[in-house]
């Protein structure tokens, strides 16, 4: 059997590996663009074919496809696009999508890569020859009808954007924050010394500390949300510059339709074509978006990092599981491998969310934004690392967590900053007076106020209760 067959486009004839389901132009792209040997994140050329799909029951619905155009179609014919686009839809043929994501900025290579795959798919589908150079079913005519790159493949981006937020993200939010709720609950009358500036302050529950951990996770979900309404417009139906030119007028409505149908997420026509082609500020919001839930999850980590420290001389306030062995030089050793593997993808995120503004910046020029791959590349890879260590995080780390109650209520009654709730009673520069002496001396607060009977035994008992300092007075 022949390695290679010839194909053939605009620019002449190309060597295209002998049973792939793309043609010319794809290979072009392939020989190209030889930089990272990254293709497209699967989830974008999952909503590739979702929007082909979209788009071809657009087609079909206002007669394009099968009315008396060029070429027109048979229902048959119809059926086996959909069901092609469908099946690029579903992941079955990914490994016929190898174009490198540093390609041209538009995203013309993979959207051609889809069409050329869609159409031989659907003919092979009818039982045809795809290997014909006359197409029945044509990747130009057909597969990408009233459509261009410049619509099609940021609609695809902000599809496949959307459904990683509310499948896998949002998902996995919500389960850390129903295990840090938990948490919260069952330690709620654990007291322990709280930190302002890494320094002791006045005391806290540990569950109130960690309520406030669960409350980031909240806000965490809401910001998700946000940041799928920021891509919910779609470009599709401004074709080439936002015009519309060879298109329906109702082709754009009606691929929002249809996707939203699809995925369960309210798609819409953009409000202004013009915008929606020239400029991503919508990828660009989301993008802040999830770069501030990671900023939201690296805070919560490496909280409970520091509360998970020692065992012997750190605060070790919470145990966390043992996951490996922590040094190849030090026995016995172990370390908060899964905060430090969450904080590495926040960093990464935040990264990404860097690239994701300069591209948006610098990469939209008049009717245009040319560095469309990367930014989808990068939103996505977030959206998929932010979901996967959560998920990680909650199974190896958050649900096996053990508050040590003797560690956290130990540090209190020796903590400097008990002086605090003597400051209605005896004012401020007296209670400094009393640290700074309570300090040079090494005794407790407590300790120096019944030598020096600065308060009547009740009184003084009450304004140094811990649990009372962890509560509002009237």
């Amino acid at each position: 059997m022949a390695e290679f067959r010839m194909e053939r486009d605009s620019m002449g004839e190309v060597r295209v590996p002998a049973q792939a389901y793309y043609g010319a132009q794809t290979q072009r792209a392939c020989e190209n663009f030889p930089i990272s040997s990254w293709p497209l994140p699967p989830e974008l050329i999952h909503a590739l074919g979702l929007v082909k799909y979209a788009a071809t029951v657009a087609n079909r619905d206002l007669g394009k496809l099968t009315g008396s155009g060029k070429n027109p179609l048979t229902s048959d014919q119809v059926d086996a696009l959909l069901k092609a686009c469908r099946e690029v839809a579903e992941g079955k043929l990914d490994d016929q999508f190898p174009i490198d994501v540093f390609q041209t900025g538009s995203g013309t290579s993979s959207n051609m890569n889809a069409n050329e795959v869609i159409a031989n798919r659907a003919i092979e589908l009818l039982s045809g020859d795809r290997f014909r150079a006359e197409k029945p079913i044509h990747p130009n005519d057909h597969v990408n009808m009233g459509q261009s790159t410049n619509d099609m493949f940021p609609t695809a981006i902000h599809v496949a954007v959307a459904q990683a937020i509310k499948q896998q993200l949002i998902p996995a939010l919500e389960r850390l924050r129903q295990v840090l709720t938990q948490k919260a609950d069952q330690w709620g009358e654990i007291i322990k010394i709280g930190r302002t500036h890494l320094a002791d302050a006045t005391p806290i529950r540990l569950g109130q500390e960690f309520s406030g951990y669960a409350r980031q996770l909240a806000m965490s979900i809401d910001r998700a949300e946000l940041a799928i309404k920021a891509v919910r417009e779609l470009p599709a139906g401004g074709t080439a510059v936002g015009t519309g030119i060879n298109t329906h007028p109702q082709f754009g409505a009606k691929v929002a339709e249809s996707l939203s149908r699809e995925t369960g997420i309210a798609f819409v026509e953009a409000s202004n074509h013009f915008e929606a082609n020239a400029n991503r500020d919508g990828l660009v919001e989301c993008s802040g978006d999830l770069r501030a839930i990671a900023v939201s999850l690296f805070s919560v980590a490496n909280n409970i990092r520091w509360l998970g420290s020692g065992p012997r001389c750190g605060f070790y306030e919470v145990k966390l599981p043992d996951r490996q062995p922590g040094s190849s030089i030090m026995p016995g050793k172990v370390n908060p491998v899964m905060c430090e593997s969450m904080m590495q993808v926040c960093a990464r995120v935040i990264g990404n969310d860097q690239t994701v503004a300069m591209s948006g910046a610098m990469g939209g020029n008049f009717e245009l934004n040319i560095m469309m791959p990367v930014m989808g590349h990068a939103a996505l890879e977030s959206c998929r690392l932010l979901a996967s260590v959560t998920r990680a995080f909650v199974d190896f780390c958050a649900l096996e967590m053990e508050a040590n109650r003797e560690a956290s209520e130990a540090a209190v009654e020796k903590s400097l900053a008990m002086v605090t709730s003597l400051n209605p009673h005896i004012g401020y520069e007296r209670a400094a007076a009393l640290a700074k002496e309570a300090f040079k001396t090494g005794k407790t607060i407590r300790q120096l106020c019944e030598e020096q009977k600065i308060l009547p035994k009740d009184v003084l008992a009450k304004a140094l209760d811990p649990r009372g300092m962890t509560e509002p007075h009237a």
